[in-house]
């Protein structure tokens, strides 16, 4: 079977896919968000490329950044007649072309591939006196995955961290010390790790000519997948590959680069045009995935975000029938949370949606466990993806035998147990490294199991402790089956479902804590919400709880990136709007510090007496923009704004979005409709 003909290629195409599909040979970027047929529009390119006697199947290498991924792209041209496309992973590609070119460039017998580098890692650890128990191990050899994927050398390493202010899971000179002796123990055992595919490819790439041009001789055209992923080494192989060619097609979003903490730049997709002037650069923004009303989530959310260059922006356009609006929920607490969605999903299930089409999505891992159990509680399968069970980690089940040998113990439990975890890794502080810091959160979790037992069992000892976990191991170990969906926001990129529950959405947990006061790491954060409010096909849930255990302190603030999606009608949104959740104090004047009374007053966040301090001359322009508005739009002018929030708006000059969606009546779709005259209008004003 040949490939399909031109017409059939280009059927069922919108204008923007078919202009990608039929762009001329590269460069051509292809800027695709979120649902818009990315996979789709990339095969039919390859597709059309072959068919039109461009390039042959075997000359065209595809690059992907999963195995699943590359598996469903040479499924799909398969299906349009075209076979032979290599269709790769970066490390993939890279360690085929090295066995090939192995006798050539380096000679001799090839080199092993590493299973794994904690043992190398662990011994070089042990040289410089660093820690070596498992969670260190793996955080040492997560910061030299990272300094391997961005180029940085040991020597260089203490500089690089210090400039990027990077958190490192110890003082940088000891894990540059780590790194310098791992490289030398796998250079002596001459083994290679994933990075050094990469590396030694483009090398050999770089420094033999005959070895570049066979293989430049082989491979025409080039096609990457997710290319606001990309690390400066994955950059530098492609480089390499290409040589002075440019044939060549780039597909990314930069609203969903989540990978940054590990080497990743969207800067290479947001440059491309400035490198290759002459690129195509083709948007696609009909979302096919999901209804308008999760769209319209997704664009107010990326739309508030900071930084963004103006040419990379996507604005989701919905394609689908109308939905459900998206729904929000505040609970009491963690476990209250749980049972909610819980019994939602229950109810989801027994109205015929399929167990498989939902998902619970959660920004860490450890949030998974009372999940687990409130999902195990009512009858409901599931699933854990990416990540262990929280009973199975290997932290968890060192604790629960620090419990279970400790006995009694004549101390109040909840402070027993602390003692207890303290040697297996428990410290009043979180830990510097991502690994240390999830193994802390088990524990933590521990802890506040045994809060939750002594709220209700006073009496509660040790012993006691130890049988609880154990039946809650129990019950949440069901048959593994199919079922709904555990994930961490990470591990569901690239996924989707008909329903999906977004919780735990306070501050400290999404934004988490370790990004506050780093404006990148926020709007990493918020990418990474946008990921997750894209999953959704047709439905939306999203909540949080002020309390992590019942009967605590309801002390939590809804994560900052709620403000102006919660809309104004919505029973939640006056707390949203306001700041505060249920049980907080009534709101202040900002003046005299006396309670405000009625919505005007709300919105002003002072008494409608007291002294304001409005700019004159922003509130006449906005009064003027106003009239404009309402006689384009023949409403009367409150119906664009009242008196009192364009008062409010003059008083407060919010920056951004998310400062204007906290003044009372300016909900999603009023800052939809009007955040960016707005924001122009104050920024006009100085």
């Amino acid at each position: 079977m040949g490939p399909v003909s031109a017409p059939t290629l280009e059927a069922g195409l919108d204008d923007e896919q078919l202009a990608a599909v039929t762009a001329p040979r590269g460069p051509v970027c292809v800027l695709a968000g979120a649902g818009t047929g990315k996979t789709r529009t990339i095969t039919r390119r390859i597709a059309h490329l072959v068919s039109t006697g461009h390039v042959a199947p075997g000359q065209v290498l595809a690059v992907t950044f999963t195995a699943r991924a590359a598996g469903e792209m040479r499924t799909r041209l398969r299906a349009l007649g075209v076979s032979g496309v290599q269709a790769r992973t970066f490390h993939a590609a890279a360690l085929r072309q090295l066995r090939y070119f192995w006798p050539r460039v380096v000679g001799g017998d090839q080199w092993q591939l590493l299973d794994g580098k904690l043992r190398l890692v662990g011994q070089a650890a042990a040289r410089v006196k660093a820690g070596t128990d498992a969670a260190a191990l793996r955080d040492f050899a997560s910061e030299i995955e990272w300094a391997k994927a961005t180029l940085v050398t040991p020597d260089e390493y203490p500089a690089a961290v210090a400039k990027l202010r990077r958190e490192t899971p110890g003082p940088a000179e000891q894990v540059a010390a780590v790194y310098a002796g791992y490289e030398a123990l796998k250079n002596r055992a001459e083994v290679l790790d994933f990075d050094d595919l990469l590396l030694h490819t483009a090398a050999a790439m770089e420094d033999h000519a005959g070895v570049a041009e066979e293989f430049r001789d082989r491979y025409r055209c080039f096609v990457v997948d997710e290319y606001q992923d990309v690390t400066p080494l994955q950059q530098r192989v492609l480089d390499a590959w290409l040589g002075e060619r440019d044939d060549l097609t780039v597909v990314g979003d930069a609203n969903q680069t989540i990978y940054t903490f590990a080497g990743a730049s969207p800067r290479y997709l947001l440059d491309f045009p400035r490198r290759f002037p002459e690129a195509v650069v083709v948007r696609l923004q009909r979302d096919y995935r999901s209804t308008p009303q999760v769209v319209a989530a997704a664009n107010t959310l990326i739309g508030s975000a900071r930084g963004r260059v103006a040419g990379s922006r996507l604005r989701l356009v919905g394609q689908l029938p109308p939905g459900p609006d998206p729904d929000f929920a505040e609970h009491d607490d963690e476990p209250a949370e749980a049972a909610a969605v819980a019994k939602r999903i229950a109810r989801l299930i027994a109205d015929g949606t399929q167990a498989s089409e939902i998902a619970v999505l959660f920004r860490i891992n450890a949030q998974s466990e009372v999940y687990e159990q409130a999902l195990t509680e009512v009858g409901v399968p599931y699933q854990v993806r990416g990540g262990e069970r929280f009973f199975n980690r290997p932290e968890v089940r060192r604790a629960m035998t620090a419990v279970r040998v400790a006995g009694a113990v004549d101390a109040p439990l909840v402070d027993a147990v602390r003692a207890v975890l303290a040697p297996v890794g428990l410290t009043a502080d979180p830990p510097a490294g991502a690994q240390q810091r999830a193994q802390w959160e088990s524990l933590l979790a521990i802890v506040e199991l045994a809060e939750e037992l002594a709220a209700v069992e006073p009496e509660a000892d040790m012993p006691r402790f130890a049988s609880e976990l154990e039946t809650r191991a129990d019950a949440a170990h069901p048959p593994t089956v199919q079922g709904v969906t555990l994930a961490s926001l990470h591990a569901a990129k690239g996924l989707e479902w008909d329903v999906v529950f977004l919780v735990g959405l306070v501050e400290g947990t999404l934004p988490i804590q370790h990004a506050d006061g780093d404006d990148e790491a926020i709007e990493e954060e918020r990418r990474l919400l946008y990921v997750g409010l894209t999953r959704a096909r047709r439905r939306l849930a999203l909540s949080w709880a002020l309390s992590r255990q019942p009967g605590g302190p309801r002390r939590r603030r809804r994560s900052r990136f709620l403000y102006g999606l919660i809309p104004d009608e919505h029973p939640a949104s006056r707390v949203a709007n306001s700041g505060g959740g249920r049980g907080a104090p009534k709101p202040r004047c900002r003046v005299c510090g006396s309670p405000l009374i009625g919505a005007d007053s709300m919105k002003l966040r002072r008494c409608a007496d007291c002294p304001s301090d409005v700019d004159v001359e922003l509130l006449d322009r906005l009064r003027v923009w106003r009239a404009d508005e309402a006689k384009e739009q023949q409403v009367p002018a409150y119906v664009i704004f009242t008196d009192a929030t364009l008062t409010a708006i003059a008083e407060h000059r919010p920056a951004d979005s998310a400062s204007l969606v906290r003044i009372p009546g300016i909900g999603a779709r009023k800052l939809d409709r009007y955040g960016e005259a707005v924001l122009g209008l104050i920024a006009e004003s100085g």
